[in-house]
């Protein structure tokens, strides 16, 4: 017998998850593990809908950060407990090395996807939080894996993410990407010289069923966009500073909100540098107006951003062209 309705356990799974119960987010998993539920579905019906509704919440200022990071905690125990039941399945497929790129530290999404590619047979190594590159092309040198699974959930992450590509492509080993940071569709993860993207851990399965078994070498990223990308890294602790005491001023209390948000910002037009995607900025600014507004900031705040973040990078030409393309009216 197959459990297909998991509404019940997400509603248990999310009271345990506001109460930082794990005891109870395990046997949550567990029991549904035990009546038949399928592990992916599992992952992805309770634990990342749950995971979702908590950023949500973050979001419209209901919790703090210390909360949202104890809520973490309870889902990444409830992977670790449904990837322990997976492991126990044989192995039918090749091998795959699942990373989260340089300056990612989101490593739930890795965990879960590791999770679901174990599940199809594959034998997985998962590489954890923020990998360099260096211990990367390392491994795939001793393991000489099938494929590459990297996670981006933040912008800020996607220029290491292309080390990985090169790194991997290199060597001929076929490169699966996924999270966030790659956007709706597949244009950033081809901009950047992917094999293969996938929106969820149900695709992630899909995509690694029919990639080629070697690829070839990454094609050069332009050199205007890759070079000032480059340059706004390096100036990026004293363009992020400038910023942050130019915009608020006297008009938002939260500094470290508005720290946070002109970080963002920087890293959406590294994004675009790099993928020439300009919805990277656009959705970031939609999404940097809407936390603004819930916590009661003025409505202004995001136009004078625009207006300061243009003054700020005057030296950037290609990164001004974009904010002035891309910022959403």
């Amino acid at each position: 017998m197959t459990l297909t309705d998991l509404t019940p356990a997400l509603t248990r799974f999310e009271n345990a998850v506001a109460e930082v119960d794990i005891t109870t987010a395990l046997a949550v998993v567990e029991e549904a593990l035990a009546a038949g539920a399928d592990p992916v579905t599992l992952l992805t019906e309770v634990v990342v809908a749950a995971q979702r509704a908590v950023g949500d919440r973050w979001q419209r200022g209901e919790w703090s950060v210390a909360r949202e990071h104890a809520a973490t905690a309870v889902a990444t125990a409830a992977t670790e407990a449904v990837t322990r039941q997976v492991r126990r399945l044989p192995v039918t497929r090749g091998r795959v090395v699942v990373a989260c790129a340089e300056r990612e530290w989101h490593a739930l999404p890795a965990m879960i996807i590791d999770c679901a590619l174990r599940s199809d047979g594959w034998d997985t190594t998962l590489l954890g939080a923020s990998t360099p590159a260096l211990r990367l092309s390392q491994y795939l040198q001793d393991l000489g894996p099938d494929a590459l699974a990297v996670s981006c959930s933040m912008l800020g992450s996607l220029p290491t993410a292309r080390r990985f590509i090169e790194a991997a492509t290199a060597a001929g080993i076929p490169v699966l990407v996924g999270g966030p940071a790659f956007g709706a569709d597949d244009l950033r993860a081809q901009s950047l010289g992917a094999t293969a993207w996938a929106p969820d851990a149900a695709g992630a399965i899909q995509a690694l069923r029919t990639i080629p078994p070697v690829v070839a070498p990454a094609v050069p990223l332009p050199d205007g966009p890759v070079t000032e990308q480059a340059a706004l890294d390096l100036a990026h602790t004293e363009l992020l500073t400038t910023i942050t005491s130019d915009w608020p001023g006297d008009a938002f209390a939260d500094v470290d909100l508005a720290r946070d948000c002109v970080d963002l910002l920087l890293h959406a037009i590294w994004a675009a540098l790099l993928t020439a995607d300009p919805r990277a900025i656009s959705e970031t600014v939609w999404w940097i107006s809407e936390l603004l507004n819930s916590r009661g900031a003025p409505p202004h705040l995001p136009n004078a951003l625009h207006t300061t973040m243009t003054r700020a990078l005057r030296d950037y030409p290609l990164a001004g062209a974009l904010l002035t393309t891309a910022w959403p009216s």
